[in-house]
């Protein structure tokens, strides 16, 4: 192989797939001297890649980790399966943030083309048992940080808290998750005002329209505030008679669990809705007391209560 580049990418691919290469081995399976192997060594040395090398009966090269980050290479089945795992981190509300949104937009970017009907097919027919809360599509999540990244409009149907569908066209800025969700910063021309939108009431249509300049200091802060805002208006802390191993493995990483005991637990819950609240409160499947919560909630969970009892009323006389 005499092509220099082509010879350090397969060098790079080689030192990366075991963990120690003795000096004549490697030269054999790259078909180099001796000589040219030290060559390509210094090279990738030069590129910030860490390559340790020791002598004696077990040197050899080995690649070590580094102060930055350098490029990765990665076989079919490894870019596969690394964008099979962060379109599940992108797409849960384990509260991984945004890093693994864009490490996918990434990888995304530069996937081959033969690669691209396996990740279809994975879509396609694979799914998350466990999965809670509203469903955000990894691919509406990747594509809108896109548009971001690229300054180009978005158009989607949007659906409020009663149903009703409208049609917006946007200028995205950031997605950022709160309480669990994913939610869209954007300029809305119609409306001339910052929005926030809901991706799981969205249905995104693409490709991404025009390009547009940024408003100047967009109050991204202002907007994150105002949403946890709305999520502190409806809260209720309640003390749930499970330990917190049990609890914590059927909410969102979001959601704060605290030890009480061996035997109970204090939940913080929030949402965007009193119902949205109380209803969460039921789904934890067991028992608990109210310590404190909005008046909302609290009459929300009264009405629960009276609409359960109405409902199991008529079984319990039947069965006397």
């Amino acid at each position: 192989m005499t092509n220099p580049s082509a010879r350090l990418l397969q060098l790079l691919n080689l030192l990366q797939s075991r963990t120690r290469w003795s000096g004549p081995e490697l030269a054999t399976r790259m078909g180099v001297s001796a000589r040219t192997l030290r060559y390509d060594i210094a090279k990738l040395r030069d590129l910030g890649y860490e390559v340790q090398s020791e002598t004696g009966v077990v040197g050899g090269y080995a690649l070590q980790a580094g102060s930055a980050l350098p490029p990765l290479l990665l076989e079919d089945d490894e870019a596969v399966a690394m964008a099979v795992g962060l379109r599940l981190a992108a797409g849960g509300t384990a509260g991984v943030g945004e890093a693994a949104v864009t490490a996918l937009a990434k990888l995304e970017q530069v996937l081959p083309w033969r690669l691209r009907g396996r990740m279809s097919a994975l879509r396609t027919f694979t799914d998350t048992a466990d999965r809670r809360g509203p469903g955000t599509e990894p691919a509406d999540v990747v594509f809108l940080t896109g548009a971001c990244r690229d300054q180009r409009r978005v158009r989607f149907d949007y659906a409020d808290r009663k149903g009703n569908v409208t049609q917006r066209d946007v200028e995205p800025y950031r997605l950022v998750q709160s309480g669990g969700r994913w939610y869209l910063l954007a300029f809305d021309p119609a409306r001339t005002d910052w929005r926030h939108f809901r991706l799981d009431r969205m249905t995104v249509k693409q490709p991404a329209g025009a390009r547009f300049r940024p408003q100047v200091a967009p109050p991204s802060q202002a907007l994150v505030e105002s949403m946890d805002a709305m999520y502190r208006r409806h809260w209720a802390d309640a003390v749930v008679a499970a330990p917190a191993r049990v609890v914590s493995a059927r909410l969102p990483a979001v959601v704060p669990v605290e030890v009480v005991d061996d035997d109970r637990c204090r939940v913080r819950a929030t949402g965007d809705t009193a119902d949205t609240v109380a209803t969460n409160l039921l789904l934890i499947g067991q028992d608990f007391v109210i310590e404190d919560g909005s008046a909302d909630v609290l009459d929300a969970l009264r009405v629960l209560a009276i609409r359960i009892a109405a409902a199991v009323e008529p079984a319990s006389s039947d069965a006397h």
